[in-house]
């Protein structure tokens, strides 16, 4: 360049103007869908995350379950303590059983957030659901699940899955196991269901 600045680059061409606003725009107009698209998504994730911790906070407060206060998760079969029965490899057993036809209905027996849908070796298919007070009601060996995924809000009475006997249940009558944790420890849940 030259110091008098005679040797300017040239102005752009309309042309080339014209190329750079198309361009400018069009990059303009893709981040604009993106968010759009996006936006609502994360909106929804974050309204519902903010929500399931609301809602896990309130459980945690209330009181845990007392005797005689929760419904059958099956309320039209008997219920018998088998609590602390001996178990296979020295266990025993932390819930107890109930024993109906293949593919009966399974309540929730709390209202509460559900924390686990999905298998386990011992219980085939689970549902665990967190209740008042942080308590976890664990229901296993299930045929089918109903149309639950982990988050979603039950009520007592609403349909959780479907008797079953998967898990190390295989070959033995149908039934929910039906256990109930407090701070990680397992307590007989007999006690505290509603008796006919």
């Amino acid at each position: 360049m030259l110091a008098d600045g005679n040797n300017r680059p040239p102005k752009p061409t309309l042309f080339s103007r014209l190329l750079s606003l198309i361009i400018r725009a069009t990059v303009l107009l893709a981040l604009l869908f993106v968010f759009d698209t996006l936006l609502p998504s994360i909106s929804q994730q974050t309204q519902s995350f903010v929500v399931a911790k609301w809602q896990q906070l309130s459980l945690l407060q209330q009181a845990l379950p007392v005797e005689n206060s929760l419904p059958s998760p099956l309320p039209e079969q008997h219920l018998t303590d088998t609590w602390g029965a001996a178990r296979s490899q020295g266990r025993s057993h932390e819930g107890i059983d109930i024993f109906a036809a293949r593919g009966t209905p399974i309540q929730a027996t709390t209202q509460g957030i559900v924390s686990k849908v999905g298998e386990n070796t011992l219980g085939g298919r689970v549902v665990v659901v967190v209740g008042p007070g942080g308590a976890g009601h664990y229901y296993a060996h299930l045929e089918d699940y109903a149309d639950i995924v982990p988050n979603d809000w039950v009520n007592a009475g609403d349909i959780i899955g479907y008797v079953g006997n998967s898990g190390n249940a295989k070959g033995t009558p149908t039934h929910v196991h039906y256990g109930i944790y407090i701070n990680g420890s397992a307590v007989n849940p007999y006690p505290l269901l509603q008796k006919d």
